[in-house]
């Protein structure tokens, strides 16, 4: 968690007044903090209450499953139609469940979308939405002391289906596959929404029992982007969130950043599924880099590498050499890791693998040209600026970022990506070192399946 930061104007080359941003991020109780953007750009706004915890195998499960149950109803609205028509109420503002995996940290909680107080005639909009989603977090629908049996089990066969169905999107599923088995020895291979084992063996008091635990010692992020200003915010939510139970904090969190592979040469896996289309995935350690890392200048690296259709792995593995239907790259800073994805043909394995790793070591050693390095700074840049037009990516930007202890705006780091050099990018580059790489390749039974171009 990030140190007390001060507040901050940004809009970069928005002129208009009406877009300009102020952030302000404090501590507004003990292990609580409230990141606030003021703004008056948009018509909806945002709220995100998020509890951070360790990603592991014997809780993931557990933790993924508890706002799902908390969506489902709270002690003045006990189940989902009386909940949904409470939300109608309020202009149609939704309150969702959220789980997500930011390096070896689970993060989960509730995210609030909903009309911007200016634009309806109710004053206490604002004032209700933030009293009801205090309600979900805080005062659950329960039956005997614990979450309703009926919710749980409901919720645990969803879970059940998301995690058996993601076989059926085979790239997304050998991406996974070779996070599990690069990471095997490390939190980092765990699925947000943990196993079917332990989703199985989740009861009503068990997740109750974890629920209380997350509560009480789980550092919370809050998120704010709205016309309202911070004092206000932080007034209403001290008294909305006055019931929450605090314990002893959890402070032995955090993410493993590890600089080497697992083995001095890279391990390889191979396996067989009824696929017509093999799917090649390579993962890295992006290695000393970590130890200070230069973000814009590994955002610039990994879209001159494959993170662009301008990249090399785009302009020359596919579309050159044919080597691939797909090949694209992407980096993990919160773990420190690069993952490359690309879809081949089954006698491709040999060239396609070589010819991926060729492109890398261009990159390292400065091969590209500078046109190359102005595409990807453009597109590096060109995203980053339009995290500002969207109250989600604007959560998502500063959720990942004060986990990081980083302080740049999206507008910020966009110029330092203008900036990035070609020293930059080799550096960068530089320590990235082969840990795995996975193959799925077909069993002599293959179906169609739709393949990715």
């Amino acid at each position: 968690m990030c140190a007390m930061e001060n507040s901050a104007g940004f809009g970069g080359n928005l002129k208009d007044e009406e877009q300009h941003m102020t952030l302000i991020r404090n501590e507004i109780m003990p292990d609580v903090w409230l990141t606030c953007v003021t703004t008056d750009k948009f018509k909806t706004g945002c709220l995100s209450v998020n509890m951070i915890t360790q990603l592991q195998r014997e809780t993931a499960s557990l933790n993924a499953l508890i706002p799902q149950v908390l969506r489902r109803g709270c002690r003045s609205l006990p189940d989902m139609e009386s909940f949904a028509g409470r939300l109608d109420d309020l202009y149609g503002a939704c309150i969702s469940p959220a789980v997500r995996k930011i390096g070896e940290l689970q993060v989960i909680g509730l995210v609030s979308d909903f009309v911007d107080s200016r634009f309806v005639p109710a004053e206490s909009l604002f004032d209700d939405i933030l009293e009801l989603t205090a309600e979900v977090l805080l005062r659950p629908a329960m039956e005997k002391g614990r979450f309703v049996d009926a919710y749980v089990e409901s919720e645990k066969e969803k879970q059940l289906d998301r995690l058996r169905g993601r076989i059926n999107d085979k790239r997304s599923y050998a991406m996974q596959r070779i996070i599990e088995c690069m990471c095997t020895y490390e939190d980092f291979a765990v699925s947000r929404l943990g196993d079917e084992a332990s989703t199985e063996s989740i009861t009503a008091e068990s997740l109750t029992q974890q629920y209380y635990q997350l509560l009480e010692s789980s550092p919370m992020e809050i998120f704010y982007v709205g016309s309202r200003d911070f004092e206000t915010l932080e007034s209403k939510l001290c008294e909305v969130l006055k019931d929450l139970p605090r314990g002893e904090p959890d402070y032995d969190i955090g993410t493993d950043i590890r600089m080497n592979s697992v083995d001095p040469e890279p391990r390889y896996f191979t396996e067989e599924l009824n696929v017509t289309q093999g799917k090649l995935s390579l993962g890295f350690r992006l290695g000393e880099i970590m130890d200070d890392p230069d973000y814009a200048a590994l955002y610039v690296m990994n879209a001159l590498y494959g993170g662009a259709v301008t990249s090399k792995l785009f302009m020359n593995v596919r579309e050159k050499l044919s080597l691939c239907y797909y090949a694209s790259s992407m980096v993990d800073v919160n773990k420190g890791i690069m993952l490359v994805s690309s879809g081949i043909e089954f006698d491709k394995y040999d060239e396609a693998l070589n010819e991926i790793l060729t492109q890398l070591k261009a990159v390292q050693t400065g091969d590209f040209t500078d046109d190359e390095l102005s595409s990807a700074r453009r597109a590096v840049a060109a995203e980053l600026r339009t995290y500002v037009d969207s109250v989600g990516d604007l959560e998502h930007y500063w959720l990942s970022r004060n986990l990081r202890g980083e302080t740049n705006d999206p507008m910020e780091l966009s110029r330092m990506v203008d900036a990035v050099t070609r020293e930059d990018v080799v550096n960068a580059a530089s320590s990235i070192v082969l840990d795995a790489v996975y193959f799925l390749k077909g069993n002599g039974e293959e179906e169609n399946e739709d393949e990715e171009e």
